[in-house]
């Protein structure tokens, strides 16, 4: 598996969907294939406006940097070695998110995709689109 397909990255929404639920969160979960590009995405009743964008810029973050998104966060923050990169690809459109959410999809050790998760705190983001990463892969 070169890329995220389809069928498996409906399977990773389902899984972070349902682990969204379980925790009571309602969420936005957008998952990216290896490209960065959205193959499917999620707005569960009751999550919060915002949650749709900030859902994609975390898998997009996941997927640019490879790693999970809060794993990025200290260093990015004022005297950090990375502040200012929240800011570093506004310039394409895109944004970076540098707060937990944002996890890459990993299969036989090859990064395929990234899933996003906006709705809970940071740490419950992490842990929903960690469930959904796992359904594909492993979670980063």
């Amino acid at each position: 598996m070169s890329t995220l397909t389809l069928e498996a990255g409906q399977a990773a929404l389902r899984a972070a969907l349902e682990k969204a639920r379980e925790m009571g969160s309602p969420s936005s979960v957008a998952v990216l294939d290896d490209g960065r590009e959205l193959i499917a995405f999620a707005r569960m009743d009751g999550a919060l406006l915002a949650s749709a964008e900030i859902s994609q810029a975390k898998a997009y973050t996941a997927r640019s940097l490879n790693c999970a998104t809060k794993d990025v966060d200290a260093a990015a923050q004022p005297g950090g070695p990375l502040y200012g990169l929240q800011t570093s690809h506004l310039a394409a459109g895109r944004s970076l998110v540098t707060f937990g959410g944002g996890v890459p999809i990993t299969v036989n050790g090859e990064i395929v995709g990234a899933v996003g998760v906006a709705g809970g705190t940071p740490d419950q983001d992490h842990e929903i689109a960690s469930a959904g990463a796992a359904a594909v892969g492993s979670a980063g």
